[in-house]
């Protein structure tokens, strides 16, 4: 009878540490998961993000979307780096599709008007602001408290590009259609309210 308690106490402590193995593993494929689509993510955004600022006339804009189309490359940066860390190389394929759709946007902003192109990229950075937390927190997980800081930053850098994008369109009449069609723009500025009674 020692003996069974002693087996099943033996196999409850292995069966916990196979667990423990599956998650780390788990969460380390999700983490370089994330950064490989967000890697070349970023290059596409970067090149639409120029493309968007040479098609536009009122000054603020173009510098905003300037300031926003560096902060893709230093995302980008950020990314290579922990990518480097884990000897995970970028995938060839995704880097010419992601540089193909870029340029595309990028020329398409100078073709559709100026509502599209900005509505779209606010819809675009909603999406990194999700990735990057999620991949905060499988870093968390992993231990890589210094990889979860950064994305947590990079997370909240895109939140603010999210922001802007929501307040230069808020006031425009398609708005409500649109957002009704593409589910962002009324839902992500209650969550913007939200968030920013909770600072």
């Amino acid at each position: 009878m020692m003996w069974d308690n002693g087996g099943d106490v033996y196999t409850s402590r292995s069966s916990r540490a196979m667990k423990g193995a599956m998650d780390k593993e788990s969460d380390l494929s999700s983490l370089v998961s994330i950064l490989e689509r967000a890697y070349s993510g970023e290059l596409a955004a970067a090149y639409a993000y120029r493309g968007h600022w040479k098609s536009l006339k009122d000054p603020a804009e173009i510098a905003r979307i300037k300031q926003i189309e560096d902060e893709e490359w230093l995302h980008r940066g950020n990314i290579a780096r922990m990518m480097q860390y884990m000897k995970v190389e970028p995938g060839r394929l995704r880097e010419a599709r992601c540089w193909i759709v870029g340029r595309i946007i990028g020329i398409g902003c100078h073709l559709i008007g100026w509502f599209l192109p900005m509505y779209f990229a606010g819809r675009l950075e909603s999406g990194n602001t999700i990735e990057y937390e999620n991949a905060a927190v499988y870093a968390g997980q992993l231990g890589l408290a210094d990889f979860e800081s950064e994305l947590l930053v990079m997370s909240r850098v895109e939140k603010e590009h999210e922001l802007f994008f929501l307040g230069v369109i808020s006031n425009h009449p398609w708005l409500p259609l649109v957002s009704r069609i593409f589910k962002w723009g009324a839902q992500a500025e209650v969550r913007c309210q939200r968030s920013d009674a909770s600072l």
